[in-house]
């Protein structure tokens, strides 16, 4: 069984230790209102025993909670005071300085929670240390100046989360769709190089991995680019090359005729495409940004956003040779061809390409061929998104998301004009339903007179946010502000007015509505008798939103957070507080946003149903997925869940496996097993547990990670049910 220090490297549990630290507080007090060595060697017993029980590596502060408790049930109330004063007392030398100490165990990569904190960053690697380390730095500035102090409380415990502390002291935001189109089109500027507008497709991809480098370096969150924007690019490059085989033809001497001609040029510019469009995937897996992790990239492919129907067929290729070269993947270090973790592709389900008999519909099968074996694409459904993405002049749109979830809201310009690209969400904050619902007793009254505190809680959280991006200079992100990617600002002009009227968002986050449910109702939130309750506190969520928005003039959207390592956080700040739960807090994770159980029965058609009635409650962000077994041999499975998408459901994935083993080259699935308390990724062909030696591919909160999780997220992953 392991431990993890203050420091965050981890150590076997040591009863011994145990028995020292309250034999040195017994040992202080009168001799009457000591403990017996048989007494103090039952609680440390008692300890152990409780730890074991809880099924994770507990923290030093933890054990220490146990310790207290113990000796109180034992009577030994002198003895239980003089343990808590020099706990305390230590605690207090320990907080001069716990950044250098923390900071310190970076570097000697013996710092477990960092090491599992991010599903893609190496934390062995210099420039992903670096990273780190001036992410200390900042969330130590954050907490200690920057944020009030209450916020910084309720943070800590788990009662909300401030997202990215680590780049808060900074003037960043979070998530953005690239406005490609603007700088491809127009040209922009890459480290005081202007860079004009591309005269081939090659050109244009290559100077798409520039700029998406560019702007993952200057925020800290996802961004999205549209295969669309390059498409103009397939026209340029066809009428070059015409021009240069005419040339090459006349040179000869020879006389082709039109279909020999074309038949020559669409060979080579297939070619081109191909060389681009592996451009676009082999530079994006191998960039290593400024936050020392492969840029954060979505790619959208969505035939209905070209201009006229000749951009829409060269679109078409290229999504075609998108989805082939996702289907190979990329060769590991053994050569071996692997999942990789980006970019994320969304292919769009439309009329055009749904239907058996619709014109792209080969298109949609490869996707499927695609997701069977490398997770994605994930899919979008027009159909709904124009039903639930209405703007104030009652428009429908289909537009991508930032990253894995986050979409922005409806914004229609000056012009009456839609627009998607160029904009951003300034941060997130997220509320942990579960602690309203567990510090209300079940007391229905004082559950919603508590979300009301722990909402203004958020609220002002969400204002710090805000408060910080007011002011920024356009100098600060000269890519994102001044070269197209989100703006064309002046030098030195403040960004503020990005920051009001909907051209930008910032997200109230949720997560553990399942939790949350549970334990006012009894039931899970799929219970037809729960639902109601559940769909009241979604309701009450938006609610807060829209009178934010209101107020500030500010678009406050309500986001279904992806938590990642902090789904493990808020498991453990839970049963600090509230203790054991059965159904509520017994998992070492809590879980995602609206989405049901993972542990819960369910076919595939019937959770895509159910969770489609709350993603349309979550309009900052939401995604949906279904965990299937390996489906290569049964496409038209996946093929009739995609059309169940395209009718039902706005955004939805389907999780699949993708593993191998470098010891033995087994390329089944990896799975988890528990040993000494911890639950270890083992190869179950050779027995293999060096994680440095197999590559494993899961789909973790909207994106596909590729470098482990902490213990509470490799429980949810161990638990999923299949449901297909």
């Amino acid at each position: 069984m392991k431990i993890i220090k203050r420091n965050g490297a981890e150590m076997l549990f040591d009863i011994d230790k145990i028995e020292t630290a309250i034999a040195k507080a017994n040992d202080v007090v009168e001799e009457a209102a000591r403990m017996t060595p048989l007494q103090i060697r039952r609680i440390a017993e008692s300890v152990e025993i409780r730890c074991q029980q809880m099924n994770r590596s507990l923290s030093v502060e933890e054990i220490q909670d146990l310790v207290e408790d113990q000796i109180m049930a034992h009577g030994a109330f002198e003895v239980a005071k003089k343990y808590i004063t020099y706990r305390y007392t230590r605690e207090l030398v320990r907080k001069s300085n716990t950044t250098d100490d923390r900071i310190l165990t970076l570097i000697e990569s013996n710092n477990e929670e960092v090491k599992q904190e991010n599903a893609n960053k190496n934390p062995t690697v210099n420039a992903v240390q670096r990273d780190y380390m001036a992410g200390e730095v900042s969330k130590d500035i954050t907490r200690r100046i920057l944020l009030p102090r209450d916020i910084v409380e309720a943070h800590e415990a788990g009662i909300i989360h401030f997202h990215d502390a680590d780049y808060y002291a900074q003037h960043m935001h979070n998530c953005d769709l690239v406005n490609l189109e603007d700088m491809l089109q127009n040209g922009t500027v890459i480290s005081g190089t202007l860079i004009e507008k591309p005269h081939s497709f090659s050109t244009a991809c290559n100077i798409a991995t520039q700029i998406i480098a560019q702007v993952a370096s200057n925020q800290y969150g996802g961004q999205s680019i549209s295969l669309t924007h390059l498409a103009p690019f397939v026209e340029v490059s066809r009428q070059k090359i015409r021009k240069s085989v005419e040339e090459e033809f006349a040179e000869m001497g020879i006389q082709a005729t039109d279909a020999q001609l074309h038949k020559i040029v669409e060979t080579r510019l297939l070619e081109e495409i191909r060389r681009g469009v592996q451009t676009i995937q082999y530079q994006v897996v191998t960039l290593m940004t400024t936050n020392g992790q492969a840029p954060f990239i979505t790619v959208f492919m969505y035939l209905n956003e070209a201009r006229d129907e000749q951009e829409k067929a060269d679109l078409a290729i290229i999504i075609e040779e998108t989805l082939r070269q996702r289907y190979q993947g990329v060769k590991n270090e053994k050569g071996v061809w692997i999942t990789p973790a980006f970019p994320k592709l969304i292919y769009v389900l439309e009329e055009d390409n749904i239907h058996e008999d619709s014109k792209y519909y080969y298109l949609t099968r490869l996707a499927a061929e695609c997701t069977a074996r490398r997770m994605v694409p994930d899919y979008i459904s027009e159909k709904k998104m124009l039903e639930l993405k209405v703007d104030k002049n009652g428009n429908g749109h289909c537009y991508t998301c930032m990253g894995c979830r986050s979409f922005l809201t409806p914004y229609v310009d000056a012009e009456g004009k839609p627009k998607y690209y160029g904009r951003f969400n300034q941060g997130v904050v997220t509320i942990n339903l579960v602690d309203i619902a567990l510090s209300s007793g079940r007391d229905l009254e004082k559950f919603w007179r508590i979300f009301d505190e722990r909402l203004d809680l958020c609220y002002r959280a969400l204002m710090c946010r805000h408060t910080r991006l007011k002011g920024t200079l356009s100098d600060a992100a000269p890519i994102l502000w001044q070269y197209g990617a989100l703006a064309r600002l002046e030098k030195g002009e403040p960004i503020d007015k990005l920051l009001y009227g909907g051209y930008s968002t910032i997200s109230l986050g949720y997560a553990g509505l399942y939790e949350c449910v549970k334990y006012m109702t009894g039931r899970s939130h799929t219970d037809p008798e729960a639902k109601p309750f559940a769909l009241d506190v979604m309701r009450y969520l938006n609610a807060a939103c829209a009178g934010w928005k209101k107020q500030h003039n500010m678009d406050f959207s309500l986001y279904g957070t992806p938590l990642e390592s902090t789904t493990y956080k808020f498991a453990k700040a839970l049963q600090k507080r509230f203790g054991m739960i059965p159904g509520v807090t017994d998992k070492s994770y809590i879980t995602n946003s609206y989405h049901i159980h993972v542990t819960e029965e369910i076919n595939a058609f019937d959770k895509l149903a159910f969770e489609a009635q709350f993603q349309a409650l979550s309009p900052g962000g939401a995604i949906s997925y279904v965990e299937v077994p390996d489906m290569q041999n049964n496409i038209d499975a996946v093929l009739e869940l995609m059309k169940f998408i395209y009718d039902n459901i706005m955004y939805a994935e389907l999780n699949t496996k993708s593993d191998y083993c470098q010891v033995c080259g087994y390329d089944g699935e990896i799975g988890v097993v528990e040993q000494e308390g911890k639950l270890v990724w083992t190869c179950p062909n050779c027995g293999n547990t060096d994680q440095s030696k197999m590559n494993v591919a899961r789909r973790t909160c909207g994106y596909i990670g590729t470098q482990y999780w902490n213990q509470g997220r490799t429980q949810e992953i161990k638990e999923r049910v299949l449901h297909l």
